[in-house]
Parts: structure tokens; C-alpha cells; sequence
């Protein structure tokens, strides 16, 4: 389980984009690099990181999912993705 404190950090992040996110499309489309390097930083779409949603690992992200490799891996065992069964031949 990643740091509570990094999971918070993840959330405030999304929020600064999200509320800086027209502000920042008009200032593109009108060239105002000035007005923008002065955004916050963390308004920036680039600054999120992709991490589990069940337990935050920030590594072996798997984006279709959501979830991190371990968690999928126990979670397609258990059956419970739908349509995820594990291959032999």
C-alpha cells in the first residue's frame, strides 16, 4: 500500500487540473505563454501519475484496468475481471 500522503498529493494534483483545465485550453489557443508558465505547476496534466486504485503501487500500472499486475494477477485468479481467465496450452 503506497503512502497515504502520496495517494493525497495524486488527488489535489487531479484537482488543480481539472479546475485549471479551460483556463489553461484559452491561454494555448490565444499563444499567452507568459500568463501561462504563471499557471500553478501542478495544474499541469503532465505532473499525474498513473497508479492502482486499490492499493496506489505506481509501478506495472495496467491501463485498461486500472490496477496494478499484482492485484490484477490476484483478482483475474479469483475470477472476479469478467471475461479474464488464465491461459494454458
Amino acid at each position: 500500500m503506497a503512502k497515504k500522503s502520496m495517494l493525497e498529493r495524486e488527488k489535489k494534483r487531479e484537482l488543480a487540473v481539472q479546475k485549471y483545465a479551460a483556463k489553461r485550453q484559452a491561454l494555448k489557443e490565444a499563444g499567452d505563454w507568459e500568463a501561462l508558465s504563471k499557471l500553478p505547476r501542478n495544474a499541469s496534466p503532465t505532473r499525474l501519475h498513473n497508479r492502482c486504485k486499490l492499493t496506489g503501487r505506481p509501478h506495472g500500472y495496467m491501463r485498461k484496468f486500472g490496477i496494478c499486475r499484482n492485484q490484477f494477477r490476484d483478482l483475474a485468479y479469483n475470477g472476479d475481471i469478467p471475461g479474464i481467465r488464465k491461459a494454458s496450452w
